[in-house]
This record gives C-alpha cells, sequence and structure tokens, in this order.
C-alpha cells in the first residue's frame, strides 16, 4: 500500500531502501523496465526522501535507483559482494556500472564472492540504514521475502507496491 502522505522524523534525513524481486518474477528482462521506473518514480515524488539506499541486484532495485537518480535523488548503493554484476547480461552490466558511478556512496558489504550470507547481510545493512523500506514483493519465498521479515523484526515501515505493478 502506497502512503498518501510523506513520512518524516524530525532532524532525521530519511533514507528508503528499495528490496524487490528480479527480472524473472516481474515478466522478463527488460520488459517492464519503463513501467517499474514509473511506480517508483510516483512513490519517490510523493515521498520525498533526502536519498535512496539499493543493494543494486538486477529488477526492481536497479529501477528504484534509476528513478531516484532521475529525481535527482542521493543513491546509496549496498553491494553485497565485489563482482555482483560479473554474470549478467551485457547490457546489465552497463547499466549497473553506470548507476554505481552516479551514487553518492558505494559500499560493498562483504568481502569475498557470492554467498547467502552476503545477500542477508547487504538487506541489514540496508534495513538498519533506512527509515522506511519500500518493495515489490509479491509475497513468496527468497531474498526479498528475507529481507521484508528482517524490516519487519526491526519494525521498519513497509511500503509494498507490488499491487501498482500486477493490476
Amino acid at each position: 500500500m502506497v502512503p498518501t502522505v510523506p513520512v518524516r522524523r524530525a532532524g532525521c534525513q530519511m533514507l528508503i531502501a528499495a528490496t524487490g524481486h528480479r527480472p524473472d518474477k516481474l515478466g522478463g528482462y527488460g520488459v517492464h523496465d519503463a513501467r517499474l521506473e514509473a511506480i517508483a518514480r510516483g512513490y519517490l515524488s510523493l515521498m520525498q526522501p533526502a536519498g535512496v539506499i539499493t543493494g543494486m541486484a538486477l529488477g526492481w532495485d536497479t529501477r528504484f535507483a534509476l528513478a531516484a537518480l532521475s529525481l535527482g535523488l542521493q543513491v546509496h548503493a549496498a553491494v553485497p559482494f565485489e563482482g555482483q554484476e560479473s554474470r549478467w547480461p551485457w547490457q546489465s552490466q552497463q547499466t549497473y556500472r553506470s548507476i554505481l558511478a552516479r551514487c553518492a556512496t558505494v559500499t560493498v558489504v562483504c568481502p569475498g564472492g557470492f554467498s547467502k550470507i552476503a545477500m542477508q547481510q547487504r538487506n541489514e545493512w540496508m534495513v538498519d540504514r533506512a527509515v522506511r523500506i519500500c518493495a515489490m514483493w509479491d509475497g513468496s519465498a527468497g531474498g526479498t521475502g528475507n529481507c521484508i521479515r528482517y524490516a519487519e523484526k526491526q519494525k521498519k515501515p513497509i511500503d509494498n507496491l507490488w499491487q501498482a505493478f500486477s493490476r
């Protein structure tokens, strides 16, 4: 549900962290990119955060970052491990590197290569630094679900925009 008014804490630079599905659960590579960015832009325009935190994964994370950049917001990248993009399609790697080059900060959360622990530590890093979470989640199990559960334990407000996408 998308909130109807921005929620801010007094004296707080509101950062919103994005968590969501990869292209396989969003209709495929490039199929809904413009639509996802439009949903993210609408949400960010309403919420007016100081910036966003993205885990830089394919799909929602990337589209959320691009929407934030298009609005002139600061983007803080939480990269789970060095080389996250190395097995992605070439165009996705180019987009990833372009976003990183425009980020206010880039943090590699875990040393070494891929591991499920690195992905979860990245999720926790984002949630711990955000005031609220913007999700693109269909309710299924997986990394996005793990991030949502952690955010709930931390009592962070979660705005799930799945309904706006799945209409």
